[in-house]
Parts: structure tokens; sequence; C-alpha cells
């Protein structure tokens, strides 16, 4: 993954995806006398070949841009901006990782805005930046902080010694992205917080101007989206990720600087016109904008020497099936991954709760017995919770779907080119053949049309193109999880599920797996009417709700405290407060 020198210009050639690290890397556009390409596989997009490192230097040491430093007002308002967003940005910071100050560290600090703020506000603070300007000026707004001149990697920073990582507006910049965060990831404190902005081809802007966007430029060597961002961080050991809007605090007459230096058909023009009209007290106020890019937020994870598997098995008056499932599934080896099985018994009647309890022993097993049946949702979010796999995959214990399909189900995520695989039965190409049973005709057909309508209904309420979204063969990084609620405990905790990874910002990929229905003689436990009205009800309600990690996150944290503090009155746990670097 390393680059090497282009005989034709000596411009470093990348031979293959920093982040996914395959080679099907195809031309897109040419700017500024460099290509971009793209990552077929992960969707990344970069320069290749890239400016040299001479030629990175010019480019850094220009202006590229503008805030106003022509006069003192000028001056003064662009550092007010750049104050209100570093204040939001710490802000959402403590939201994510709770209250409290430690050690941080900032990667490209520039002139010390935010690391000023930090210090503050209680930090103890280290700055990285190439600029030695930059750098001497950060230091006269520091009273103890540290500041450094030169790349991360010639730092020598001794590992484990930060609770704060924050790289904003700089890894766009990095030849190796993966290797840099994995830098990061040695530096920080078990549990660390790595907060991370950057520019997104997912922005409204990129989406909007397409080629023409205004950062596509030599100066820039990566562009991510929600995905590559996700994937990237994984490689690296980060979990618990979530990834929001590149909020940035501006006012219009810096955008209006942006446009003129950056031309855009029609916007500029129009910008121009109202710089024109507008009071310029109006154009001067400061306010929260949606920029070009993405904020995201993740934790230092454990590295394991071996990934693994949890697959989900919810079981409910499965005694026909339930042991050749489970031995089969027992017997399952795939490649350098370990797989546990985490079982949710829902208190059958039918003798399935006695044979789940012959595996209570199994090293490879987790049992969990409900107390009563709650629904399949709910047995499914049991297993969720008890889950440990870096990948989870739910596994039906009546046999419809064949464990011989996982290898290729798991083979986008293990590769990097995907976070969320679906299981598309009879690939999903033809609904109506999807349901047949012998001598139904009429049920199959009836079966079948509701299966297309829901379908068309997801796909127009969602913007998707999705074929089979109600398989029961999910298979996701288990991260995607994180910052996440569910509520729903029948079927519809399958679009729940989809909706909110979809809604998170996780593109599934489709594949074809192989599917034999069994009919409701034989056990099936969907109900015809009742259950497509708590599907329609299920997806208008998510269409309408806003979903929101990082008050998720918070929630739960509040619980949890809740909890310790009823935990400690009750004398089942020491009031030795937990470290403030621990997830």
């Amino acid at each position: 993954m390393n680059p090497v020198a282009n005989a034709s210009g000596g411009r470093p050639m990348i031979k293959v995806c920093p982040v996914c690290g395959n080679a099907r890397v195809y031309y897109l556009f040419s700017t500024a006398d460099f290509r971009m390409v793209r990552c077929e596989d992960c969707g990344l997009i970069f320069l290749n070949p890239q400016p040299s490192d001479q030629e990175l230097a010019k480019i850094y040491a220009a202006n590229c841009f503008p805030d106003g430093r022509e006069n003192e007002e000028g001056r003064r308002v662009a550092l007010e901006m750049r104050q209100a967003t570093v204040k939001f940005y710490l802000s959402q910071i403590a939201r994510y990782r709770g209250p409290g100050t430690g050690r941080l560290l900032e990667v490209g600090c520039g002139n010390g805005d935010l690391l000023a703020e930090a210090e503050a506000a209680g930090w103890d603070v280290t700055g990285i930046d190439y600029s030695a300007a930059a750098c001497e000026r950060a230091r006269q707004r520091l009273t103890r902080g540290n500041v450094r001149c030169g790349e991360l990697t010639g730092a020598n920073l001794a590992e484990n010694q930060f609770d704060l990582c924050i790289i904003s507006d700089q890894l766009q910049n990095v030849r190796s992205p993966v290797k840099f965060l994995g830098e990061i990831h040695r530096l920080l404190k078990p549990g660390g917080t790595l907060f991370v902005t950057t520019l997104s081809t997912d922005s409204w802007p990129a989406r909007f101007l397409r080629h023409k966007w205004m950062e596509f430029k030599a100066g820039h060597l990566t562009y991510f989206n929600r995905p590559t961002i996700q994937t990237a961080l994984f490689r690296a050991a980060f979990r618990q990720v979530i990834v929001l809007p590149g909020w940035k605090i501006l006012n219009f007459d810096h955008v209006k600087k942006r446009l003129d230096q950056f031309p855009v058909p029609v916007i500029t023009p129009v910008v121009r016109m109202l710089a024109r009209v507008l009071p310029k007290k109006t154009q001067l106020r400061p306010r929260r904008v949606v920029a070009n890019g993405i904020t995201i937020f993740s934790r230092k994870a454990e590295v394991h020497p071996r990934e693994s598997l949890s697959v989900i098995v919810p079981a409910y008056n499965e005694a026909a099936t339930f042991c050749a499932l489970m031995d089969a599934l027992l017997a399952r080896e795939l490649p350098d991954l370990h797989i546990e099985v985490v079982v949710v018994e829902s208190h059958s009647t039918d003798g399935t709760r006695e044979l789940a309890m012959k595996y209570k022993e199994h090293p490879r097993v987790k049992l969990i017995l409900e107390d009563r049946p709650k629904g399949k949702g709910h047995a499914v979010r049991a297993g969720l919770k008890a889950a440990t796999g870096d990948y989870v995959l739910i596994q039906d214990a009546d046999l419809e779907y064949d464990l011989e399909d996982y290898d290729a189900l798991l083979e986008p995520l293990r590769a990097g080119r995907a976070a969320f695989v679906l299981g598309s039965r009879h690939g999903g190409r033809n609904v109506m053949k999807m349901r047949q049973f012998a001598g139904q005709r009429s049920l199959s057909a009836f079966l079948n049309t509701g299966h297309w309508l829901f379908t068309s209904l997801i796909n127009v309420l969602f913007l998707q193109r999705l074929r089979d979204p109600f398989t029961m063969f999910k298979v996701f990084r288990r991260d995607c999880l994180f910052g996440l609620e569910f509520e729903c405990n029948r079927f519809d905790f399958d679009f729940e599920l989809l909706i909110k990874l979809i809604r998170k910002g996780y593109r599934p990929v489709e594949l074809p797996v192989n599917y034999r229905s069994r009919s409701f003689e034989e056990g099936k436990k969907v109900r015809m009417f009742r259950d497509p009205l708590t599907w329609l009800a299920a997806l208008l309600r998510l269409r309408l709700a806003r979903l929101s990690p990082l008050r998720a996150v918070e929630k739960k944290r509040r619980a949890d405290q809740k909890a310790r503090v009823f935990a400690i009155i009750a004398g089942a746990e020491s009031p030795d407060p937990p470290s403030k670097t621990t997830p």
C-alpha cells in the first residue's frame, strides 16, 4: 500500500486502494494536471499519481483559503468564526465521550485555535503541525501546552498517552490514511476518543457540483464518504463510530470569497448579486452551516489477532429443525474466523428449550433463555446485546437459509468493500417465485405480491434500489449498531434494523443466496393480515422518526450511570469512578 515513484515525473503512484487494499482502481477525471481515480470495490476517490513532496510543500505554503485577513476587522471576524467552530467541536466531543478532560493531541493544529480553547477548558494539550510559522503562533497562544513542528510519524511520541485526538481537515492530505490512523491508535489510551473532520463526497456541494466541486484539487489526496471513512477506521481498530454532517461556523462573506476563488456556474453569480444587496453586517454575521465535509467520532478498540463472527439464532417452537441447525452450525468452519453462536430461546412449548439446554456448555455457544415469548424481533435484539464478534449474522432456526452461503456473505465485509450485506433470496430478481408452496398457488401469489409491494414502498420512502429488503440473512459489522436504539419486537424488527442502518449511512450490498421457503403447515409464523399492518405502521414511523446517534449515546450513558448508582446503593459495586476513557 505504500506509494512508489512514477518514472514519468517523480509523482508517487498508488498501486492499490489505500483503504481496502484492492487493485480495481479506475480513472474518473482530471483536475489541475492530476488524475482522480476511484476504487471500484470500496468507492474511495483519490489522486493517482499524487503530487510529489516538493509540489505539496508549494501548495500548502500558498494561502488557499481566504479568511478576510486583509484588514483588522476581517481578521477579527475570521478569528471569531474559528473560535466558534472549535467550541462547537468540543461541545460535540463532550456529548460523545462524556464530561471530563485529560490529555489531548491535535494533528494539524495550525495557529492553535482549538488548542487554546481546549486548554482554557482544562485539557493538557499537545499540537503537531507541518508549518513552523503556524507552530510558533500556536505556542504564543498557550500557557502550558506543547507544540511540535513536523509530521506525526517523526514526532516520536510515546504510546497510550492521550485521552483524545483531534484531526481537523487533515485526513484528506494523508497519503496512507489507514497507516496514519494506526499511528493515532498507538498514541491513544485504551478506549481513547478520536474526532475527525474531513472532506466528503457525500456532502451536498460534492453531490450537487459533481466533478466541478471546488475541493477537487491537487492539495487534497483522498476523498472519503461515510462508508469509506468507516472502513478505514475499522481497519485501524477503531470502533463505536458515529458519522454526522460537517457543521462549521461561517459567514456569507467567507462563502462569497471561496466562490470567487473557485467559481461555480449559477451559484457564484447568484451569491455575487446577493452580496450587492445584503447589508455588510448581515454578511459578516457567523452562522452554523453544513459545509463540504463530515464529522466522525470513534474510540480506540483492542486489537485481536483473529477476527470473530457472532451468529444470532432466535428460536421459538423449532424442535423439528433446531438440532440439525445447531450441529451444522457448530461444525461450520471459516478460514481465520472464530464463530460464536448466540441462541435466544423464547420459552417454546414444543421442547425446543430442552434441546437448546443440551448446547449450554459448548464453548462456542451463548444461551439466552427468555421467560416468555416476546416476538422474534425481541429475541434478535437480545442476541445483538450479547454478541461480541467483529461481524454479526442473523440465522433462522428453521433451515430456510443455507449455511454454505456464509463465505460469500462475509467476503465483502472482510475485504473492506462493504459494512452491510443482504442475502437476496433467489437473487431477488423474480420476487413472484420467492414463495412456492406445493398445491397452494393462490397463497404463493398473494405472499409474493405483498413482498413486491412492501419492497417498492421501502425503495420509494428511503430512496433505495433493493430487491429483497426482508431477508433474515442480514450480515454486518457489529460496530454498525453503535448509537442506534431499537424498539420493534415482532417481524417488524426486520424493517427497523434495515432502515436504521441505511439512515446511519450504510449502503447494503445484495448477494444471491440459496433459500427454501417453508409452508405454514411446516411452522411458518408470519400472520398474513396482522403482520403487514405492523410493517406498514413501522415503515411510516421510521420514515418520520429522527435518527440521532449522539443523543442515543448520551441517553445510554445516563442510563448506565443511574444503574451504577443503584448498584452502589445495593452494595453490588465499588463506588470508585470508572476511567474517563472507558467506552
